[in-house]
């Protein structure tokens, strides 16, 4: 198959093969390798009758050099053992973990795009109940699963600010529920507030929190940052998903001699920010045009001009740069996929 790596998309693309390794008797077993895109499961599992499932999102990046990087792998192992624990799944142990992700990508090798193109190659790390159970409790079955495509730029029309539309109607999880862990409920659960937003011309839906809806939460499937007075400020809330896009960002923008605030951030606090966005592995960061509030019929615009924010796109661009290779790794957040 010759792909046209410079019109791939940013969707689902069949590749050679995935992994699997299956948990079973207490213990997990040998990574297996498959062709098929399919999987057999019982029709009582516990993933499709109770939610019992996780999953990750992680990028690999082809360099001048001919390398192939792979980019923060232990925070999403980490990450995914959060989110094991708060819905009782197998936790998946980092070396099954590692081993997957850089099985998958070396079977797939022939689908990392090339450097240059702004594509690369998605990892979608899962991790699912198996067990038939139809009592409400947890699996004693599961398998985890790594499966890769190429994906390309996430801005069609490039890296330009998207408005986005304050859903006061909508909560897109509870303050002590399971929004600060990447399960699938969460994203059911954003679904329908996302559509309202798109149905009344806005990229995505801005989420207030569910307890009070004083304060700003997640935007969308992203976290949220605004910058102003040269601080990088975000979101902190029990109901947000740590992002590490988001961490990236902000140790960069202590390295370009920048504040960093996590806190509450007022509704009220928007018409302050000099520079927002929304950020997360898909895109790294999407910058924000305006904000639309109809319940109180205010509009927030952050870019005067049109164009994303110089601190902003100076972040896009390093942790980018980083991630392909063009720039230093001081940080130690790549790894060469041998």
């Amino acid at each position: 198959m010759e792909l046209d790596w410079k019109n791939i998309g940013f969707g689902y693309m069949p590749t050679d093969y995935n992994v699997r390794c299956y948990y079973r008797d207490g213990k997990w077993g040998e990574i297996e390798t498959h062709s098929s895109q399919t999987i057999d499961i019982h029709i009582s599992a516990t993933c499709l009758h109770y939610g019992q499932e996780s999953f990750e999102g992680m990028k690999a990046y082809k360099g001048k050099d001919g390398d192939i990087r792979i980019f923060r792998w232990q925070e999403n192992a980490k990450r995914m053992r959060n989110s094991a624990k708060g819905i009782k799944l197998a936790e998946v142990p980092d070396e099954i973990f590692h081993e997957a992700v850089y099985k998958a990508i070396k079977l797939n090798k022939r689908f990392v795009p090339p450097h240059g193109l702004g594509a690369s190659l998605y990892i979608r790390p899962l991790l699912l109940g198996t067990g038939a159970e139809i009592g409400v409790k947890p699996s004693n079955e599961y398998v985890f699963m790594v499966f890769v495509m190429p994906v390309g730029p996430y801005f069609k029309e490039g890296f330009k600010p998207v408005d986005l539309m304050i859903c006061r109607d909508f909560d897109r999880a509870a303050p002590l529920g399971t929004g600060n862990i990447k399960v699938g409920g969460n994203y059911a659960a954003s679904m329908l507030s996302v559509e309202t937003a798109h149905k009344n011309g806005y990229a995505t839906a801005l989420y207030l929190d569910a307890k009070e809806k004083k304060y700003i939460d997640e935007a969308g499937p992203a976290n949220f940052f605004g910058i102003k007075n040269n601080t990088y400020i975000t979101p902190e809330s029990t109901s947000i998903l740590p992002s590490i896009t988001n961490r990236c960002l902000q140790t960069l923008a202590k390295d370009m001699g920048m504040k960093v605030e996590k806190r509450k951030v007022a509704v009220e606090e928007l018409a302050e920010f000099d520079e927002a966005g929304a950020c997360g592995t898909a895109a790294i960061i999407s910058p924000i045009g305006k904000i639309a509030d109809p319940v109180n019929n205010k509009i927030y615009t952050i870019s005067k001009d049109g164009n994303p924010g110089p601190l902003s796109t100076k972040l896009y661009e390093r942790l980018l740069a980083i991630q392909f290779g063009d720039a230093e790794d001081k940080f130690d957040w790549v790894e060469i996929v041998k």
